[in-house]
């Protein structure tokens, strides 16, 4: 559906965090309503209750029953939950996690119809969240199911770098078992493809880290590179894909070389995860690649202990709401050069450049 300009669909997330905190002080500035029609999945009553909380009385919200109804000049909000509804700020409540999910479920509904253009999910409590209806560890999970899709990485996004990771939510005693040439090359492949479709970058660059310390030290610390990790980079190669590595997580993230690469494949979660909050904090933003749809996220929780009172940043919220603009236009672009033979460039030429020097990449410590 074309419209003059993009529907951005923002779910409440957990009622008693710092959601509605970040998403009014985002959209608290008019200049967002020039670049995208916000509409709020949440209630209108929670908003005022917030909106009373943090003093910000001025701000004002459309109120409607269907994105149809939406005003591009104003910030909407469709009522997604019973009015019984109470806030219990900075506390974890059945209450709060059922609207969580009755939001995001509206939303996601929305943007399967097309009555949104992408979706930008505020933080839930993955605990009170779940019921029969929702059984995930997260965000990224419930929306792979929703819309059929078995492959697709969380690509944590920031000026600085991208980290997806080939184990994302899981306990740590199975990363070993889960790390497999397979999974890998899956991931490499999701990367690259939204790399070009969904950032512009034409040939990306994809680091890969190891597994183990110094990258099993010639197997003297594990064998996971030699046997799984280097053979996938091999096989990604051969399929045009500028994957290097395996690069030794701490010597690779001090030494700076992060800025070498589009973006960076860890191994699990907190391998890549810990190295781009420390970096990226404050203007982080976790989008799901690999999906159909457009989703994004900013990369902190709920915040219980500072709820209502007014010390959240919007930074990453904000940041969220660019990326979602932003990877818009990118797909409409890619779409269009996809379209005329003359304008396209070639992705996946099906052999990576004999003339790219990857040995002055290559190095460990």
């Amino acid at each position: 559906m074309k419209r003059d300009k993009i529907v951005i669909g923002i779910s409440q997330g957990d009622i008693n965090g710092i959601g509605y905190e970040v998403i009014m002080k985002t959209l608290d500035d008019p200049r967002i309503l020039e670049m995208c029609t916000p509409i709020i999945y949440g209630s209108p009553k929670v908003a005022a209750y917030h909106k009373k909380a943090l003093d910000m009385n001025a701000f004002n919200l459309n109120t409607i029953s269907v994105a149809a109804e939406a005003d591009p000049r104003k910030v909407n909000i469709i009522n997604c939950i019973d009015d019984n509804i109470r806030v219990e700020l900075g506390k974890s409540s059945e209450m709060a996690g059922e609207a969580s999910y009755m939001a995001l479920e509206k939303a996601v509904d929305d943007l399967r119809k097309g009555e949104i253009d992408a979706l930008v999910t505020a933080p839930i409590n993955k605990d009170n969240i779940q019921s029969d209806k929702f059984h995930f560890p997260g965000h990224t999970e419930y929306l792979a199911e929703q819309f059929g899709v078995k492959e697709y990485v969380m690509l944590m996004v920031s000026e600085m770098m991208k980290v997806g990771v080939v184990v994302g939510h899981a306990p740590i005693a199975e990363v070993p078992r889960r790390i497999t040439k397979q999974a890998i090359l899956t991931k490499l492949r999701i990367i690259n493809k939204s790399l070009a479709e969904d950032f512009g970058i034409n040939r990306p660059r994809i680091a890969v880290l190891a597994l183990n310390p110094h990258a099993g030290d010639g197997g003297l610390l594990g064998t996971e590179e030699q046997d799984i990790i280097i053979p996938a980079i091999e096989q990604a190669k051969h399929e045009g894909i500028i994957a290097i590595g395996p690069y030794p997580a701490d010597g690779f993230f001090g030494s700076g070389d992060h800025v070498k690469f589009d973006a960076i494949l860890s191994m699990f979660h907190d391998q890549g995860l810990i190295p781009f909050k420390l970096a990226s904090f404050d203007k982080g933003v976790n989008y799901t690649a690999g999906l159909p749809v457009i989703r994004t996220s900013p990369a902190h929780g709920t915040a219980y202990d500072i709820a209502g009172e007014g010390k959240a940043s919007p930074d990453s919220f904000r940041e969220a709401l660019y990326l979602a603009i932003d990877i818009h236009k990118s797909r409409e672009n890619y779409r269009e050069i996809s379209k005329n033979p003359l304008k396209k460039y070639d992705i996946n030429p099906g052999q990576v450049d004999e003339s790219i020097d990857f040995s002055a990449l290559e190095e460990t410590e």
